[in-house]
């Protein structure tokens, strides 16, 4: 009884395993976008694409899609000052930019109004009220070459370089930026923020290692009022959840990360020691 129960439980088992591989497979199969969104995708092979965004909803009539490059403005001024201070919305299409709000002074009117001064220069009006005005190419300059005045590889020579593009962090720290966080007229004056201290976040997974999260570095481009309460609510630590899945869908992280700042492929620049997504 003994000898024939050994085989019976050895084909149970192996049933069993295939049974759970099976599962395995459909599951796999049945989720493939799931599966294909865990992996983050590979940043532009340009860094001057890198964040750049294309403002084309009124793009069929003249003078054309907007190109708007962050590596420019985030050389110049804080995230905080532009997402918080002026108003722009850190999704597509929801911010309602037009002609008329930028002469108004709202949007990219608060700081392109012709009368503003920035580095020894007065910053050049965003809109005229006069059409086919030649101005309009330095913003209005999708598939229009050679209209605009910077360009990213003179514009960054001499900045430190990262995996993918500036070393933004590494540009404020040697002084070679001095991102503005007021602007007359529109920022309100507030005390000067106490960052508070560093923290771990275990990771998910055993193959990696745990995040050191600088509040320090954060907040010199972003404040606290641009990642809590709609990023981050403010709860007690560990009631947020958060992973991986969040960060490649846009959320948590991925607001930024992904987008803007150092893209999620390159994991050691927040697991130390991690593995590499890209080559």
């Amino acid at each position: 009884m003994l000898m024939c129960s050994i085989p019976e439980r050895i084909r149970k088992n192996e049933r069993g395993r295939f049974l759970l591989m099976l599962a395995y497979t459909v599951f796999f199969l049945m989720n493939t976008s799931s599966a294909q969104i865990y992996l983050p995708g590979p940043p532009p092979q340009n860094p001057a694409d890198y964040g750049k965004v294309i403002l084309d909803t009124y793009s069929s009539t003249s003078p054309g899609a907007v190109v708007f490059d962050h590596w420019l403005h985030r050389s110049k001024f804080t995230c905080r000052l532009c997402h918080v201070d002026i108003g722009f919305a850190m999704e597509a299409k929801a911010t309602g930019i037009r002609a008329a709000t930028n002469r108004q002074g709202f949007h990219c009117g608060a700081c392109h109004d012709g009368k503003r001064v920035m580095d020894g220069k007065t910053v050049f009006a965003s809109c005229s009220d006069e059409s086919n005005d030649k101005r309009c190419a330095r913003c209005h300059s999708l598939g229009k070459p050679g209209v605009r005045e910077y360009e990213y590889k003179a514009f960054t020579a001499k900045f430190p370089k990262a995996r993918y593009g500036v070393n933004w962090e590494a540009a404020e720290n040697d002084g070679l930026i001095k991102p503005i966080d007021f602007l007359e007229g529109i920022s309100v004056k507030r005390r000067p923020m106490q960052s508070r201290e560093d923290f771990s976040i275990k990771a998910g997974y055993s193959w990696v290692n745990p995040i050191i999260f600088s509040h320090e570095k954060h907040s010199i481009w972003n404040g606290c009022e641009l990642c809590h309460p709609e990023i981050f609510p403010t709860a007690r630590k560990g009631t947020v959840k958060y992973s991986m899945f969040s960060n490649i869908d846009g959320r948590r992280c991925g607001a930024c990360h992904g987008k803007v700042a150092f893209p999620l492929n390159n994991c050691r620049m927040c697991h130390d020691g991690g593995p590499l997504w890209a080559q």
